[in-house]
């Protein structure tokens, strides 16, 4: 002991003398125990070798339980409206977490420390006034220790420290776990450095992925490629981008992937508020904890956590991104949501090149055939017009084959005819919105998991006669069906045929694969195909054909109302 620990006898009353050798045995008692000095530099050490913020935060839960000999410990880390977003109990067995349930609210004893700027020190916790008990299944507990832990000056957690294995929790422990927290301090900020750099190499692998896979000729399903991606980046059960450009006020589901995708794949979402359609409009939103309020999602079976951010493409929003885990994972967190708008935001330019590409292959095909319309009309009709005149020249001259030359002749004014429909088809303008290029876009795009092409015939004024709501549910019939013969069929070739009338339309989509099973499993997709045609007071059928395969018929009539 030095002389200078103490007052001089001249100034220093008893009370300060005796304060002052209390002062001294306690710096000479905190520098010489085990539970002293070497102790809180042993937990320091422990807690700041982890990386992993999960693995840090348990740590030092962990490191604070054996420098004061506590029974349980946690950590409890608050969002930035100061409400406990996070809680990591250390020493109850796992069993007795899962039968408590929920972590706690953030209330009584807890809010009191959450209040507080300064460690709260506690010998009987149960008799505090604000105390509120605790819930079935829960540990007893008596002493208590709650010590802050700030961060660049926020707050940002506090650590909870329960039933001291001797006695209460001491002003020795209080300093001890008060520097325990500074430490901690520092090894959650280089944790949280490296989850953001563990992040932004996630998000920038998964973009790298999105481009490669845009890029490839044969890739023309942009936003399936987008879901897929974003899944794996975020270990979601169920991902979704959703289009805003669809007419009235409801939203068309694009693409889906994951668990339950085939129940929301092409379906309409009404504008009720969500975090979806807030991200419509341009705010991207989190729910942590339950999405079944979600109105895509309601019903779904997925109970969980969701993100949701919008998808901007060439500067224009064009829609959102939508990311959902179940209730048996780990809810998303505010750096989950950060990492998906990133990813949104890199894979929107990667969408930007790939429709660039796509429009550059449209106008190479566009060009191919009006070079083809042009042989067409400036060769095969002239060579056919000239051999038609031949061959009347023929029969004026053979009056006994003239009937005989007569049809021949018809026959290549038939020929004619069809081939300057197909000039007018192949040169006329492509309205963006006309119903015949949606129909061979939807089947150009499923077209190409399949083994050949499929074969389109269009019968009739499409164009005239499928419009307004039924176009849609016209091309995501298309898409359903489709999408069961690559997953399910194994089929060699398919035909497409839509024919329109005055009265009805028609929808067959036939295949050569496997058929129809004699029981045939439960189907949300073919599901949504009969409810489509309901919603129009049509039918929907799915039958064997004899010669093998099977054929999906989709019929609903036409009527002001729906067609609007």
């Amino acid at each position: 002991m030095c002389v200078d620990d103490f007052p001089s006898s001249e100034s220093a009353t008893g009370a300060q003398r005796a304060e002052s050798y209390v002062s001294a045995a306690r710096r000479r008692r905190f520098l010489t125990e085990s539970r002293g000095l070497r102790a809180l530099l042993k937990a320091s050490q422990f807690v700041t070798e982890e990386l992993d913020l999960e693995d840090v935060l348990r740590s030092i839960v962990e490191s604070a339980i054996t420098l004061v000999d506590a029974q349980y410990g946690a950590i409890g880390v608050m969002d930035p409206d100061g409400h406990l977003d996070r809680f990591i109990p250390v020493g109850m067995p796992a069993d007795v977490v899962e039968k408590i349930g929920f972590p706690p609210q953030g209330r009584g004893v807890l809010e009191v420390v959450n209040e507080r700027t300064s460690p709260t020190r506690l010998d009987d916790l149960t008799a505090h006034p604000r105390a509120v008990g605790f819930p079935e299944h829960h540990p007893t507990m008596r002493t208590f220790l709650g010590v802050p832990i700030t961060i660049g000056g926020q707050h940002f957690g506090n650590l909870y420290l329960t039933n001291r294995s001797r006695g209460v929790f001491t002003e020795d422990d209080e300093d001890l776990v008060t520097a325990l927290a500074a430490a901690a301090s520092t090894a959650i900020s280089n944790a949280r450095l490296y989850d953001q750099a563990q992040r932004a190499q996630r998000v920038s692998a998964a973009v790298g992925s999105v481009t490669a896979a845009l890029l490839e000729s044969a890739q023309n399903d942009v936003f399936g490629v987008l879901a897929a991606q974003a899944a794996e980046l975020t270990d979601a059960d169920l991902t979704y981008i959703v289009l805003s450009r669809a007419r009235g006020t409801r939203a068309h589901v694009a693409a889906a992937y994951g668990e339950r995708a085939s129940a929301i794949q092409g379906t309409f979402l009404h504008t009720t508020d969500s975090v979806l359609t807030r991200a419509l409009a341009g705010e991207q939103g989190l729910t942590q904890v339950d999405s079944t309020d979600e109105p895509l999602l309601k019903g779904k079976g997925l109970n969980g956590s969701t993100i949701a951010v919008p998808l901007v493409v060439s500067g224009a929003a064009v829609g959102a991104l939508g990311v959902t885990r179940g209730g048996q994972h780990a809810p998303f967190t505010p750096g989950d949501l950060g990492m998906v708008s990133d990813f949104a935001a890199q894979a929107g330019r990667a969408v930007a090149l790939a429709q660039a590409r796509i429009g550059r292959q449209r106008l190479e095909v566009t060009a191919d055939r009006e070079r083809t319309a042009r042989d067409l009309h400036d060769h095969v009709i002239q060579r056919l017009f000239g051999t038609g005149l031949g061959l009347q020249a023929l029969a004026g001259s053979v009056p006994s084959y003239a009937d005989v030359l007569e049809e021949h002749v018809s026959a290549i004014d038939a020929a004619i005819v069809d081939i300057r429909s197909a000039i007018f088809t192949l040169t006329a303008r492509r309205p963006s919105q006309a119903s015949r290029y949606r129909i061979l876009d939807a089947v150009t795009e499923l077209g190409q998991q399949l083994p050949a092409s499929p074969r389109v015939t269009l019968t009739g004024p499409i164009d005239l006669m499928i419009t307004g709501q039924l176009v849609e549910d016209v091309v995501a019939v298309i898409r359903e069906a489709l999408a069961n013969v690559v997953r399910h069929a194994d089929a060699e070739t398919v035909e497409v045929a839509v024919v329109a009338t005055e009265t009805d339309i028609t929808v067959t989509v036939s295949d050569d694969g496997i058929g129809v099973p004699d029981r045939p499993a439960h189907s949300r997709g073919v599901a949504n195909l009969s409810e489509r045609a309901a919603a129009h007071g049509g039918t929907f059928d799915l039958e064997p054909l004899s010669s093998g395969g099977s054929r999906a018929r989709w019929h609903a009539p036409l009527s002001s109302e729906l067609n609007e």
